[in-house]
């Protein structure tokens, strides 16, 4: 059974060792390197268009000017433009801006119309001819002035909330053109930053050279034990199953060799007792035979049988000798089982400490082609050829930095009148919308307290002089609303149009990139050194999508960055060192020559030839056919019964003589039967499965040391493996880290594209989105004037005094003549 249960571990462990070739043990958390966050410490932050809650008004803006501005990008406009300046026709300009031009017709218009109206009026009203009295009461006069109340107050109201989107909007703009316009020299500052850091960049990622490094140098320091204590592990089994089997052959031999020297030495006392109970139990039969047959023994003939049968019993001299066995097993065991046991043990127990000893010169090896292969990645840092070609890109954002300088001045100064200027516009608006709402609401008033139309009301006096003051403040400052409203509109207009919708459907792009379009001081593909196969959208397209700037410049040769973070560059020589690497770390002897001649010998000593039968029959008989005790205790009962003094002492005398025959002679022989039969049991029970054991246990060691150093190989090269893949990852992970960090951060020309991507977004979206909507907002609130213009004087006159009352009910006609007033006429 333990032979078989042998075999079945070394089945397992052959098939453990099949599966573990394809597999190893999982690494952990700790098989996943940590880097720090990416090395390049300047970065351009992508900004994102933020929702608004004036969403719904910007889109409106921009139907509007999409509404006003049909024409798609001018190219031959602009090709001109910048190529020849003066040959630039003015019907060219009016034809594209055409929208424009009819826009500033209105506005011209306006300008002239409105103020010139405002002088017609102050005529007027220097003649006492507009917004002075009804001539007339009429019953329709109530439903009239209920009209245009409810029609200022709308008017009113759309003036309000167009003033209050022209005073967020304009403040949005007051708040976003500041850092908008800082933004322009620090984006810039930032890029020329990014390119002149890609050195020391690109030389702190190799430094990062060190994790992967670390890990990789305290791995080796426990590899060596490792490997030893993987072996051990997964060899104990069967090591330890084959000393143990080893040792209980050792013992057997041992206890097979103890029990057959007792069986031969009982054997021959047994046979020399026999020879001396034989006479005197034959002296003592007949003298018990002849004391029973006397005729003065009352009652003796019961027990006279039975003492005629007073008889040796067993004869050991005919069981089969086992001389030639303890000849055969003379001197054994020769050898200390127990020390070599005890060796073999300590041996393989051994074998971590033989393999940190072993293993230290490779791992010595392995630690020098650790550091060759920093000086490798070394040469990534030296070889990067970005520094040189990087130059002019950092040239052109330099001169573009210091050339916005003053333009962003005035940008910045004109802003500050702008903001100003809407400001009070809007405030004068406000104004505006204060003296129509106080005229309404105290017209309303003075009228509800006035009982006669006719009747001077002090309240609806001043109602109507607060709406002419309205009126005169809308004449008076609606020229200086217009101007502004068209001079933020061209801009703005201009810029949503010509700029931001062409720079959203990269209709930009195109045009720059078309040969002849821009002159050749503003070749961009040139002053960025582009690559000569590139252009700007290419360029920006290979930036958005994360390319390196090595990619997308020109160089003289061109540099592959995968080529030179191929893992198989780095570790050929530590792969290599590991591959080959041998060791001898099974070398275990468990049974040396001498023991295996004492189990050789001990199964051709014929132990198992033995008749064991022979003598578990012979111990079957008795010493003594008939018991003795039994015997002495009848005679003692016929020693009662007996009259005869004489007969009753001879038969207590015979008693005694057979008691103390069976306590000196009988009992000490059935003590060596009882002696003899435990080693017969233990020899009978060993001898069937001896030779087999003996057989299994002799080739089981030889085979467990013949492939103990073939198992223990085979695990040395299965950890290796496992170690060299694992190390390999940590290679892979930091190359790969490396090659994600270069083109994403250190050296991305991605911040080129985040750049334009943000001066999309703060020129349109968070600039020219609120300073559209700001002309937008006040140009409403321009032209909403007229009508409140309008409406204002003719309430005016609804607020005064009746100059003639009613006189009849049936006609809306008024009397010819004036009849004298004595009580107020009720109607």
């Amino acid at each position: 059974m333990r032979a078989a249960g042998l075999l079945l571990a070394w089945a397992l462990l052959l098939l453990l060792q099949g599966s573990a070739g394809q597999q190893c043990h999982p690494s952990g958390p700790t098989g996943v390197l940590r880097f720090t966050d990416r090395h390049a410490e300047i970065r351009v932050p992508a900004l994102h268009r933020v929702p608004s809650s004036l969403d719904p008004l910007y889109g409106l803006v921009r139907s509007c000017l999409d509404l006003i501005q049909q024409n798609p990008l001018p190219t031959e406009l602009l090709r001109t433009a910048l190529n020849d300046p003066g040959s630039v026709r003015t019907s060219q300009v009016v034809q594209y801006e055409l929208g424009y031009v009819v826009c500033a017709a209105v506005a011209l218009l306006f300008t002239v119309a409105v103020p010139v109206a405002g002088m017609c009026f102050c005529y007027c009203r220097s003649r006492r001819r507009c917004g002075g009295r009804l001539r007339a009461h009429r019953r329709s006069l109530g439903c009239r002035r209920r009209c245009l109340l409810a029609c200022l107050s709308f008017t009113s109201l759309i003036i309000l909330i167009g003033v209050t989107c022209a005073f967020v909007t304009n403040q949005r703009v007051k708040g976003q053109m500041e850092p908008g316009l800082g933004a322009v020299p620090s984006t810039l500052r930032t890029l020329r930053q990014h390119l002149a850091n890609v050195p020391q960049g690109v030389q702190m990622v190799v430094d990062k050279f060190e994790v992967p490094r670390k890990q990789i140098s305290s791995d080796l320091g426990g590899l060596s034990r490792s490997v030893g204590l993987s072996i051990h592990s997964q060899l104990k089994a069967v090591t330890y199953a084959a000393l143990e089997e080893l040792q209980e052959r050792a013992g057997d031999l041992q206890t097979s060799l103890h029990h057959l020297q007792i069986l031969h030495r009982t054997v021959r006392a047994l046979a020399a007792a026999r020879a001396e109970l034989e006479p005197a139990l034959r002296e003592r039969r007949r003298r018990v035979v002849a004391l029973l047959d006397d005729p003065r023994c009352t009652s003796c003939s019961s027990v006279l049988g039975r003492a005629q049968s007073l008889e040796l019993g067993a004869d050991y001299g005919k069981v089969p000798s086992v001389e030639k066995v303890l000849k055969a097993l003379a001197g054994l065991p020769r050898s200390d089982f127990a020390e070599m046991i005890r060796q073999g043990n300590g041996t393989f127990n051994s074998i971590p400490e033989l393999a940190v000893e072993r293993m230290a010169q490779v791992i010595q090896d392995l630690r020098g082609d650790l550091a060759r292969t920093a000086e490798k990645v070394q040469s990534i840092a030296d070889g990067f050829p970005l520094p040189d070609y990087t130059r002019p890109v950092s040239e052109a954002l330099l001169k573009a930095e210091q050339r916005s300088q003053p333009y962003l001045r005035e940008v910045e100064r004109f802003e500050r009148y702008r903001w100003i200027a809407g400001t009070v516009l809007c405030s004068i608006i406000l104004l505006i919308l204060a003296c129509n709402v106080t005229g309404m609401a105290l017209g309303a008033y003075g009228l509800s307290k006035r009982e006669d139309p006719s009747d001077y009301e002090c309240r609806a006096e001043a109602g109507a002089k607060f709406l002419l003051l309205g009126v005169g403040l809308a004449f008076l400052f609606s020229w200086l609303l217009i101007l502004l409203v068209f001079a933020t509109f061209l801009v703005g207009g201009n810029i949503q149009t010509l700029v931001c919708r062409n720079w959203v459907n990269q209709e930009i792009y195109k045009f720059i990139d078309t040969p002849g379009n821009l002159p050749p001081s503003m070749n961009l593909t040139q002053q960025l050194n582009l690559r000569r196969d590139s252009n700007l959208s290419s360029a920006y397209r290979e930036c958005k999508s994360g390319a390196g700037l090595w990619e997308v410049l020109q160089l003289h040769s061109s540099y592959e960055l995968d080529e030179h973070l191929k893992t198989p560059k780095y570790t050929a020589d530590f792969q290599k060192r590991l591959g080959d690497f041998t060791a001898n770390l099974g070398d275990v002897r468990l049974l040396r020559s001498e023991g295996r001649q004492d189990l050789e010998s001990f199964a051709r000593s014929g132990v198992d030839e033995v008749d064991y039968e022979r003598f578990q029959e012979e111990m079957k008989n008795p010493v003594v056919q008939s018991s003795l005790p039994g015997l002495a205790r009848n005679l003692e009962g016929l020693q009662k019964m007996q009259r005869n003094r004489t007969v009753a002492g001879r038969l207590a005398e015979e008693a005694r003589a057979l008691w103390h025959l069976h306590n000196s002679t009988v009992q000490p022989q059935e003590a060596l039967v009882a002696k003899l039969g435990e080693s017969v049991r233990f020899l009978s029970s060993l001898a069937p499965h001896l030779k087999e054991r003996l057989r299994k246990t002799l080739a089981t060691t030889a085979s467990v040391e013949a492939r103990l150093p073939l198992q223990a190989q085979q695990i040395l090269r299965q950890e290796l493996g496992c170690f060299t893949r694992k190390e390999l990852r940590y290679f892979s992970q930091y190359l790969n880290w490396v090659g994600q960090t270069l083109r994403e951060d250190v050296a991305s020309c991605q911040p080129l594209a985040t750049a334009l991507d943000n001066g999309r977004v703060i020129l349109c979206d968070r600039i020219a989105e609120p300073w559209n909507a700001f002309w937008f907002s006040l140009g409403c609130c321009t032209f909403f004037l007229i009508p409140s213009i309008i409406l204002a004087v003719r309430l005016t006159k609804h607020l005064r005094p009746i100059r003639n009352r009613l006189i009849s009910t049936g006609s809306e006609e008024t009397c010819p003549f004036h009849i004298p007033r004595v009580t107020a006429l009720k109607i």
